[in-house]
């Protein structure tokens, strides 16, 4: 079978190994198409399996980047775009329609096909029902798309994947980290509503029992067994942490050795190591709100991308755990006010002062109030400005002439490319269950991230170092780094029945990793410094593009990026290369 009825350069195909007649390509024109084998197939101005067509949804910039099938649930069609969003598609909703192209095909440019796909949707043309899909994305992303833009990065799922049981989805977004979705129990999007945390300490709880006015603060302990004190840093009698109690002596041992060597961890300002231990310790005691909290505070420090809004996750989650959490209250509200959020930073301020009327005579609280009142200010005042600048343009668009005037409304048409019901579709978008930190991934824009193991327990990625991460899905710790190229390492496939890795790169080689015997012998492709390769990644991804593509045709730059290209010479020898490749 040949088919070139794709628009623009395929990304990538799919297959279902239950439905062995049907396969589904993804391509930069924006369409997902749909292939059955028994049906004879031939190219024509009119392609009539397309299922799904991006660009009557996002207008003519719309590019289908990956696709997968649920291994299980060869009904459910994953689909990633060059936007942060990952749609679960339901096939069994969506009936294929058609897509014209211009007559001339073969004499037509891609850009000439966009064009005619991105006309308007007509009444009853689009194929997509509103319940046929399913958004994912991280919490923080779909605000600061804007910030990123500025900054030129670009947000694009390069690959999308399923685990062997079929119930996570795993996202591999250029640009940012790796994202975890659970498909079964979807996560809704935190909402900043603080009625839950907000009640005075001495009104009467859910529960129906007084809560004593009397009562400090705690620092995220709760009594329940064998004593053991959790304080963290010297705090004020309203932030004292009152006594931890366990229900065995093995279990509050365990835990206070882990909690320390955090604690230390994050004294050395080793925030990566002292944010794993936190995770380790989640995993194991996941109903003690200090660790949640404490972790929080090491995501503060590290600020790598994504950081913030994850500790947002965590001060929730302790204060779940304990209502009179008083640090978690106010974390939430710093990293409010780092992601911009500021009414709803505002709003957590205010509930704190209710709560904690003591804290909010301090001058820690009182200085911080102000600047977020300032950060609200200035936002009013950024939305006045927008609003004029909005009705000035609409008052020289009206009076221009009439060449002027089409092309005004082409400009117009390309903002609101955006359809009514991808932004419904957009706002009821699901959450993460678990982001993978690392890797870097803005070179290429077909990088892979898949499950590896038995039952999926590890974590696959490549990374523009050339190495490949691994990560434990439970804890989503750095397990090991592998250099598994000598410029990028793009692809990496798991054998479906044995222990085998497939990786690939620039490098004209594929790589295949197995198990060693536990020998003591040491592996001479591995990474020993986890941590060092992980923070120059995040260096990397935050760094200027124009600094980055000097860095890697091999400048040095003076006072900028040094540290970048020291690390890179360590680890790679001063004579090698990274070579750059186009992204779309």
């Amino acid at each position: 079978m040949s088919c070139s009825c794709h628009g623009g350069r395929v990304k990538r195909l799919a297959v279902a190994p239950n439905v062995p007649f049907m396969f589904w390509s993804a391509a930069e024109d924006g369409i997902v198409m749909q292939y059955d084998l028994r049906v004879p197939h031939q190219c024509s101005n009119i392609c009539n399996n397309v299922l799904i067509n991006l660009v009557y949804h996002l207008g003519r910039n719309a590019e289908a980047k990956c696709i997968a099938i649920n291994p299980l649930r060869p009904e459910l069609l994953a689909v990633g775009a060059n936007d942060p969003y990952v749609r679960l598609y339901d096939r069994r909703m969506i009936k294929p329609t058609i897509a014209k192209y211009p007559r001339e095909q073969s004499s037509g440019t891609p850009w000439e096909n966009l064009s005619y796909l991105g006309d308007p949707v007509e009444p009853g043309e689009d194929n997509l029902p509103p319940g046929c899909v399913s958004y994912f994305v991280a919490g923080h992303l779909p605000l600061k798309q804007d910030d990123f833009k500025k900054r030129y990065r670009t947000l694009t799922s390069t690959y999308v994947a399923f685990s062997p049981d079929g119930n996570e989805l795993l996202a591999n977004l250029g640009g940012e980290q790796i994202y975890l979705f659970n498909i079964l129990k979807k996560r809704k999007q935190l909402s900043f509503d603080m009625m839950d945390f907000s009640q005075p300490r001495d009104s009467t709880s859910s529960s129906g029992d007084s809560v004593s006015s009397k009562k400090s603060s705690t620092n995220g302990i709760h009594s329940n067994g064998i004593n053991v004190s959790c304080v963290y840093h010297e705090v004020p009698s309203y932030a004292r942490a009152p006594v931890h109690k366990w229900s065995s002596p093995s279990a509050a041992a365990k835990f206070e050795k882990l909690k320390k060597r955090a604690n230390e961890a994050f004294d050395k300002q080793e925030y990566t190591l002292a944010i794993s231990l936190y995770s380790k310790g989640i995993t194991l005691f996941p109903n003690v709100a200090c660790l949640y909290g404490n972790r929080a505070a090491a995501y503060i420090k590290r600020a790598w991308d994504g950081d913030h809004y994850a500790a947002i996750r965590d001060c929730y989650a302790a204060m779940r755990l304990d209502p009179d959490y008083l640090k978690a209250h106010f974390r939430l509200a710093q990293c409010l006010h780092k992601l911009r959020w500021v009414k709803e930073a505002l709003e957590c301020l205010t509930a704190i002062r209710l709560k904690f009327p003591d804290y909010a005579k301090t001058k820690t609280f009182e200085s911080f109030e102000t600047d977020v009142k300032v950060a609200c200010f200035a936002d009013m005042e950024r939305a006045d400005t927008e609003s004029d600048d909005e009705s000035n343009l609409s008052g020289a668009m009206a009076a221009s002439n009439s060449v002027n005037k089409r092309h005004s409304n082409s400009i117009a048409k390309a903002l609101l490319a955006i359809s009514d019901q991808e932004k419904a579709w957009r706002a009821s978008a699901y959450d993460y269950e678990a982001r993978f930190c690392g890797h870097c991934n803005t070179t290429t824009d077909i990088k892979e991230a898949n499950f590896f193991g038995s039952s999926g327990q590890y974590i696959v990625a490549g990374s523009d170092d050339g190495s490949i991460f691994i990560w434990d899905r439970v804890t989503t710790n750095i397990v090991r780094v592998l250099r598994g190229d000598e410029s990028i390492v793009n692809c990496l496939q798991p054998h479906p029945s044995t222990c085998l890795l497939a990786t690939s790169g620039i490098d004209p080689v594929v790589r295949l990793w197995g198990p060693r015997a536990e020998d003591g012998s040491k592996e001479d492709r591995e990474i020993r410094d986890s941590e060092d390769a992980a923070v120059a990644n995040q260096r990397r991804m935050n760094a200027d593009p124009l600094e980055i593509m000097l860095l890697n045709m091999g400048y040095r730059i003076p006072g900028v990026l040094e540290h970048m290209s020291e690390e890179l010479e360590q680890r790679n020898g001063p004579d090698r290369s990274i070579v750059q490749c186009r992204t779309s």
